[in-house]
């Protein structure tokens, strides 16, 4: 039936031969559908070249316009607006564009500046006093957009803070005191330590900078927009800020400072560090963790040996 009506439909039209056998035109429509789909597929034409298409003079001329010292570094359409000034047409900005993609030049033609590329800073220490790292952070005060600054000196090797300081204002003269105050503090020979910090305004200031210099401390930096090139002083905050008597706010900068020395004093000297072994920073720092570890060790074996408790009696078995 299909056929009859393929032969009737180029003398009276589809519709009028499908009312002819009852036939709905959906299934003429799908029937042809099917056996396109199975049938072979016709080889596409070449297509034909345009009446206007530049020719091989024309094409060679327009390369060369657009490859030239003074369009080198521009956008074809700035080419073509500027060539329009002056009362030349080459070509659309289309052909400008399909010339230079078929030369493997379609890429970016603006002189655009190229940032650094910018190492990822490595802090590597195998002592204290080595590598130290600094940050700040905001405590809210006792009312909204009132913050106190908090500044904080890590040591990477022990996690012990080595300096704090509460502040109502984050500047650059701060910061320079309070490093230079932590310094002597810790009696810290000229050549022998590594400052690293973020990319802050205070951390990048000329008095810091300069400060460094006068006392011969090599300084490093984050990458700009990444998060996780300062860890030690990023977990260091999280953990003040996650301990269960951390407030929502503080009343007054007094009472933010009788907190931090509290916290730091915790910090410091019982805070077991997962990152040191489940030592506290002031035993690293001090240099006696390695006798209470030997300790702790020998109390262990002997632990083990006690025949009133078992050959087995540890924490493990």
């Amino acid at each position: 039936m299909m056929l009859a009506v393929a032969d009737l439909a180029p003398h009276v039209g589809l519709k009028a031969a499908c009312r002819a056998f009852g036939l709905n035109r959906g299934f003429v429509y799908r029937d042809r559908v099917r056996h396109r789909a199975i049938g072979p597929r016709r080889a596409s034409r070449a297509r034909s070249r345009p009446p206007l298409a530049l020719s091989n003079s024309e094409q060679e001329l327009l390369l060369g316009v657009l490859d030239s010292e003074r369009f080198a570094d521009v956008a074809p359409p700035t080419v073509y607006a500027t060539l329009l000034d002056e009362g030349r047409y080459h070509g659309s900005i289309r052909t400008m564009y399909r010339l230079l993609a078929a030369r493997n030049q379609g890429g970016e033609r603006r002189n655009q500046r190229v940032h650094p590329v910018y190492a990822k800073p490595e802090l590597l220490a195998v002592r204290p006093r080595e590598v130290w790292s600094w940050d700040s952070t905001k405590l809210k005060g006792p009312a909204r957009w009132v913050h106190f600054h908090l500044y904080v000196i890590l040591d990477i090797f022990s996690r012990y803070v080595v300096g704090w300081m509460l502040a109502l204002r984050e500047s650059a003269e701060l910061a320079e005191q309070f490093i230079a105050e932590t310094l002597q503090k810790q009696n810290i020979a000229p050549g022998t330590l590594t400052l690293h910090a973020d990319r802050g305004t205070s951390m990048r200031s000329k008095p810091v900078a300069a400060l460094l210099i006068d006392l011969e401390v090599a300084k490093t930096h984050s990458r700009p927009h990444v998060s996780d090139d300062n860890p030690y002083s990023e977990a260091q905050f999280k953990t003040l800020k996650y301990r269960p008597d951390f407030p929502e706010r503080f009343g007054s900068i007094e009472d933010a400072r009788a907190h931090c020395q509290q916290f730091f004093h915790w910090y410091n000297h019982e805070h077991r560090h997962s990152g040191i072994g489940l030592m506290t920073p002031a035993a690293v720092h001090g240099g006696t963790a390695a006798a209470m570890r030997a300790r702790g060790v020998s109390g262990f074996l002997c632990l083990r040996r006690d025949p009133k408790l078992g050959s087995h009696q540890d924490a493990g078995v």
